[in-house]
């Protein structure tokens, strides 16, 4: 082990249940406003809106346009992969910083080791 704390997958049950140690508020409230909070984004997404979060990041729909791909078992065979949309995360710069320097204090920590 490398001295840094493995990367675990966090649930919504593991997050709404940190939210509610932080904040002394009982589970069920905390999920009633997570699941509320989910399903509005995943509404206003739906309906093609942008949703902007100042300091975390901006989640928009975005086409990605049809293209050619290959089968790694066979690539002489091209596959039309066809136009969908997709959700898209853009970090904001405080959440980038913030990341860029967890980052960079990993690094340390390894070549020291």
């Amino acid at each position: 082990m490398s001295g840094h704390k493995e990367k675990e997958t966090i649930t919504k049950k593991k997050l709404i249940n940190e939210i509610s140690l932080r904040k002394g508020v009982h589970p069920n409230e905390v999920r009633i406003v997570v699941q509320s909070f989910l399903d509005c984004v995943t509404q206003y997404l739906k309906a093609g809106d942008r949703l902007e979060f100042r300091d975390f990041g901006v989640f928009e729909v975005v086409t990605r346009k049809k293209k050619v791909g290959r089968n790694p078992k066979n690539a002489a065979v091209p596959i039309l992969i066809p136009e969908r949309k997709a959700v898209k995360f853009t970090p904001g710069k405080n959440m980038k910083s913030l990341i860029e320097a967890s980052d960079s204090q990993e690094a340390q920590v390894e070549s020291v080791v």
